[in-house]
């Protein structure tokens, strides 16, 4: 059904399908605050796996009639100049690494086990140098003790001899 309305330039009258919106009215839906239907709340960049590129780029050079290319880029929503990159990927041999996750590489588990030995290896070897002083040090004290019992029974000895 078709609605009749003036847009008050010289009277003329503008056609409209039932729900189809004036520009005017579609200014104060904006101003209203109601959320635009044709524009996403938050732009969001695409990514690409690399398997996806290279599965369209084998496409784009498997396209033989005048105007594929065209319709396969407009099918899949993509720019020439995502073909064009792609393809240097590819020839770069980019895009066999592209299929590896980003970010970092998950920690080696010898990797975390070799560290906590070091550790092990430190703590030992600082206490085995402490048992070490200890045992220095008895020796020392057991010689002293030694000494002085010998020298104080050699006194006694000495004195019982008078």
């Amino acid at each position: 059904m078709l609605g009749m309305e003036n847009n008050g330039a010289g009277g003329r009258v503008a056609e409209r399908a039932v729900g189809e919106r004036s520009a005017a009215a579609a200014g104060r839906a904006a101003s209203a605050g109601l959320p635009e239907p044709e524009l996403v709340e938050q732009a969001r960049r695409r990514r690409f796996t690399a398997e996806y590129k290279l599965r369209i780029v084998r496409e784009a050079d498997a396209c033989r009639r005048p105007g594929g290319v065209g319709a396969l880029l407009r099918r899949e929503g993509l720019y020439t100049s995502h073909l064009r990159y792609w393809r240097k990927q590819r020839d770069a041999g980019a895009l066999r690494e592209l299929g590896r996750p980003r970010g970092r590489k998950p920690a080696d588990r010898r990797d975390a086990e070799i560290a906590e030995l070091q550790r092990r290896l430190e703590r030992s070897e600082s206490e085995l140098a402490k048992a070490r002083k200890v045992i220095e040090i008895q020796g020392n004290l057991s010689a002293l003790l030694e000494q002085m019992l010998s020298t104080e029974g050699a006194s006694e000895s000495g004195s019982s001899e008078r």
